[in-house]
């Protein structure tokens, strides 16, 4: 008896056409575009997944400068100024700090000073 790849073609070309879901025009209905389609969307996604750690670490750093520039301090001054007062809070969590709890912010803000003082 003769074989055929006809189940497990069908079977794959469903994958691809279950992955370009909501794709419009012939990128998600003729099965030659979806596949260049799902390639580019896949190098696309590859890519804004690293760009996007590089756009929340921007964020953040303009959050935590404009919450130290109102204690008059520079984000520089205030990057080393941890560093020398010994407290390790990362970017996010500072960022999180400056805009959720101001109070606690400007606690740490004043840690770094007395530590830039000294």
């Amino acid at each position: 008896m003769r074989t055929t790849k006809g189940a497990a073609r069908n079977q794959a070309k469903r994958r691809l056409f279950k992955r370009a879901k909501g794709y419009r025009g012939g990128r998600g209905t003729l099965l030659r575009t979806v596949k260049e389609t799902l390639v580019r969307a896949g190098a696309y996604a590859f890519r804004d997944r690293r760009a996007r750690k590089r756009d929340f670490r921007k964020l953040w750093i303009i959050r935590i400068n404009a919450a130290v520039s109102q204690h008059g301090l520079r984000y520089s001054e205030f990057i080393g100024g941890l560093k020398q007062a010994g407290i390790e809070l990362d970017r996010r969590s500072l960022a999180e700090l400056a805009v959720a709890d101001p109070a606690a912010f400007g606690e740490v803000v004043n840690r770094v000073k007395t530590a830039l003082a000294a």
